[in-house]
Formats: structure tokens, C-alpha cells, sequence
């Protein structure tokens, strides 16, 4: 591991921990940040509860979650790493960025994870490379997603979002976010039927059909073209 408390830029190393039930891959995400002098590996567990005290009170950061956990369970843990902790005073402000990473991950799940608050979604089979761009992705502030994660990315087909009214395109980037016709309604201070027919232009416009798919091609829009260490 460096010993130096900041990288070659200047800036202090990102630190990463790891929740994943193999000890194997803990150790192997440990010794490949040893190797990036703009990491540090933090710590490394196998219990999700754990997982919650070192997002809690470690503060900034990057921790990467198993998806073998269970989505239910993950989704129900990022929920409670989003409360406001009883010591919050003692705690830094700054939440600790989350990504998750499977041997598979399906679009209908990365979307899940997204929308609860994953800043990256990753396969535990992707290259060295590819781990190390998500990390400092993430680590930027910014979300990631692969572009494999896609059954067919070669055919993404980006629509015209020019052609949307200036609320069209309001209620397009709140479907992206995950609300619902009443949470929409009640951002815009507009009714639920005029939601829906604000969705209706939408799916005309774009030729997309369905919520799920509106919300799939704006995460889509938002993953990285090229893969860059």
C-alpha cells in the first residue's frame, strides 16, 4: 500500500471498502488497490450490517456491495444508510458513495439500484481496468453504469428529447429518478391526470412504451461511451 497520504495530483487517495461474503475477493480487491497510488483500500466485510457502520461513520468514501446479498436486502440496507444517524453532529455530512457488483446484473435490477441511490453498477467479471474507471468514476462524483449491462448496447437508440416541451422534459428526468405520477404531481404542482397526459406526449414523442422504459434510456444516456483506467 502507498504510504503517502496523497496521490501524484495532489489530492488525498479515495478510500474504498468492500461488503462481499468472499474473503477471496476482498483480499483480491486489496491487493489491486495497492497498486493505484490514488486508492486506498479501507476495510473489508463480509456482513452487511457492518457494511452500514462503515457507510455511517466513515464518511467519505466508496463502498462496494455484493449483489449475492440479495436485492431486497441491499435495497432495504441503502434505505437505512440513508437515515439520519442519532450522533449525525459527530458525523461527516458527506455520505459514502455505493456501488454495486455482481457476477450478473440484469438492466431491470441496475435501474433498481440506481434509483435508490447506487452511483455505479459493476460485473465482478469486468477487467482490472474497467474496476479501477468505475472506482475513480465514482470517486469524482459522478455515476456509472457498464455499457454490457445492456442485453444490446450497440442498438441503444437515443430519442429526441428536443422535441420535448420544457414540462415534458420536467416530467421525463422525475420518471428517470424513480417518482411516481403523485410525487410528480406534487413537484410541479400539477394534477395526476395532467401528469399522465404530460406521459402520454412522452411516449408519442419518443416512441418508448412504458415508465420503465423512459427511466432505462435516461440511465442509459448517462453511462460513459468509452471505458477509460
Amino acid at each position: 500500500m502507498n504510504g503517502s497520504s496523497l496521490n501524484n495530483g495532489g489530492m488525498p487517495p479515495i478510500r474504498v471498502s468492500i461488503c462481499d461474503p468472499q474473503p477471496a475477493t476482498i483480499e483480491g480487491v486489496h491487493t489491486l488497490l495497492a497498486s493505484a497510488p490514488d486508492m486506498r483500500f479501507a476495510e473489508g466485510t463480509n456482513s452487511l450490517s457492518r457494511a452500514m457502520e462503515i457507510a455511517r461513520e466513515q464518511g467519505p468514501g466508496i463502498l462496494i456491495v455484493d449483489k449475492a446479498f440479495g436485492m431486497q436486502a441491499i435495497l432495504e440496507w441503502m434505505a437505512l444508510t440513508t437515515e439520519q444517524p442519532a450522533n449525525a453532529e459527530r458525523m461527516n455530512p458527506e455520505r459514502m458513495k455505493i456501488i454495486v457488483w455482481g457476477v450478473s446484473v440484469s438492466e431491470a435490477e441496475a435501474l433498481r439500484f440506481l434509483q435508490a441511490g447506487a452511483r455505479g453498477i459493476l460485473r465482478k467479471t469486468a477487467g482490472l481496468a474497467t474496476i479501477l474507471a468505475c472506482l475513480r468514476t465514482v470517486g469524482a462524483g459522478r455515476s456509472w453504469m457498464e455499457d454490457c449491462v445492456f442485453r444490446d448496447p450497440a442498438r441503444v437508440e437515443r430519442y429526441p428529447r428536443g422535441e420535448l416541451t420544457a414540462r415534458e422534459q420536467q416530467v421525463l428526468e422525475l420518471v428517470e429518478q424513480g417518482c411516481k405520477n403523485k410525487e410528480i404531481a406534487q413537484e410541479l404542482g400539477i394534477r395526476p391526470g395532467t401528469v399522465k397526459i404530460h406521459l402520454k406526449h412522452i411516449f408519442e414523442k419518443t416512441g418508448i412504451r412504458g415508465r420503465y422504459g423512459l427511466a432505462l434510456n435516461g440511465w442509459r444516456d448517462k453511462t460513459p461511451a468509452q471505458l477509460t483506467a
